[in-house]
């Protein structure tokens, strides 16, 4: 496994679009208004570090999609009990950040809005991929960090062309096109390590690799899509090691490194009991313990990315008992992370949500207090609203003398503003109420000034 990527530094390439169409343009140099000067590292003082003082940091940012902060406050009800505190919350900075986009019709966010403002610091619409409101391509984080001689990474439970990894490694108008922004990644902003779902995506309709479609799913069939061709052979023409099973995975011995362990999303977003599943084949955890041993491995720093779909998906469908499995999930990682930062204090770890997702708040057990069907409590008592309350579940170190209920509003995202709770270098930048476009300022500092 190689210690820096001095001497395979890349050319570079941005992403235009014109007229609805992408185009792939060279870059020479550092991206305008972003770090570098032009001799392909991040500060002009040599040795391809990426900060002023030619000392590498990193940086892991984990996003709980969908995430506010009642989800996390559920989450510690359920792990912690009422003493407790998720690794989330123990870190020592805390802030809220509010989300909304620059849709031109629509005031709350999608997660494409949402991921391009941190990866950016631009606002732009609902469905973009780190364009500005009129369709240009705007230098983005990852982007930034493998000009700057620096290793990027994603990990996420979703597809790892889904909108908020997508956001940090790609440009387009149009957060559908997952199988043009997988192209992208290989041809333009090249992450080191790409670890998720979605397999889909990179291979052509007719070639099912790992998994078969989802037989019988009128819903989502989950078939194999790409317009771009095979883009697993091509990541293995690039020098990635693919794999796609967990014992591949635990084999795995490379400092590129594509590993896709789903057709989709790594779980079945559903309502309770109509097919809903959280088994990952690989855990979140392990993912990012991975990323972390290759990506550690550059000298220079990196940039990583860690996510938990399941928060949002689950919460889209009011899901209690699946929402909460995925804050265990995600909690774990950032064990993860935790751990790698004790060690490594250069490193700035954020955690956060990108949005709200199902208007969730927290209430006691009560049967005369019911929001109507959809939920678990009671599905037999009669009304209008689509979504309703789940529980009771159990407040944990209380022996069952203490429950909750988890009351759902709606099936969509919502405005409120989320926590932000960091540690490291630039942390205490995090303090405060701001827009969720001051986290690109925080990050792009900590890694290039």
């Amino acid at each position: 496994m190689t210690t820096t990527r001095a001497g395979r530094l890349r050319t570079v390439t941005m992403v235009a679009v014109a007229g609805g169409s992408l185009a792939l343009l060279p870059l020479t140099g550092a991206f305008a208004g972003g770090p570098g000067n032009g001799n392909g590292h991040g500060n002009g003082h040599g040795g391809g570090h990426g900060n002023a003082n030619a000392h590498p940091r990193s940086v892991i940012f984990v996003n709980g999609d969908g995430m506010g902060a009642t989800h996390r406050e559920a989450g510690r009800l359920d792990q912690e009990g009422f003493d407790g505190q998720l690794a989330m919350d123990q870190l020592p900075i805390a802030g809220l950040q509010t989300t909304d986009a620059r849709d031109p019709e629509d005031t709350v966010t999608d997660s494409a809005a949402s991921a391009s403002a941190w990866a950016t610091g631009v606002k732009t619409y609902n469905g973009a991929i780190s364009v500005d409101v009129d369709g240009n391509p705007l230098p983005t984080i990852g982007q930034q960090v493998e000009e700057a001689g620096l290793a990027g990474g994603i990990v996420t439970t979703a597809q790892v062309t889904d909108a908020s990894p997508a956001a940090f490694f790609a440009n387009s108008t149009d957060r559908a096109a997952q199988d043009d922004i997988a192209r992208q990644y290989l041809e333009v902003s090249r992450p080191e390590v790409i670890l998720g779902g979605g397999e889909d995506w990179w291979l052509p309709a007719g070639d099912e690799g790992t998994y078969p479609p989802r037989a019988g799913d009128e819903e989502d069939p989950e078939v194999s899509r790409s317009t771009q061709g095979d883009l697993v052979a091509q990541a293995q023409d690039l020098g990635y090691e693919y794999v796609s099973t967990a014992e591949e995975f635990a084999a795995a011995d490379s400092d590129l490194l594509l590993g896709l362990f789903a057709n989709e999303e790594m779980f079945q977003q559903r309502p309770e009991g109509q097919g809903d599943e959280f088994d990952p084949v690989v855990s979140l955890a392990d993912m990012t313990t991975r990323a972390l041993d290759v990506l550690s491995q550059d000298e220079d720093g990196f940039f990583l990315l860690v996510e938990e779909e399941a928060v949002d998906e689950m919460a889209h469908n009011n899901n209690g008992t699946r929402m909460l499995e995925a804050m265990r999930s995600l909690d774990d990682a950032v064990e993860v992370a935790r751990a790698y930062v004790a060690e490594h204090p250069d490193t700035l770890l954020i955690v956060t949500g990108d949005h709200e997702c199902g208007g969730l708040t927290i209430e006691d057990v009560d049967p005369e207090d019911e929001s109507g069907p959809g939920g678990t409590l009671d599905p037999s008592i009669a009304g209008d609203t689509e979504s309703g309350e789940d529980g009771p579940f159990v407040v944990a170190g209380t022996g069952g003398a203490y429950d909750f209920a988890l009351d759902w509003t709606t099936t969509s995202h919502t405005g409120v503003p989320t926590v932000v709770t960091a540690e490291g270098p630039g942390s205490e930048e995090l303090t405060g109420y701001y827009p969720n476009t001051h986290l690109y300022d925080v990050v792009s500092s900590v890694l290039f000034d």
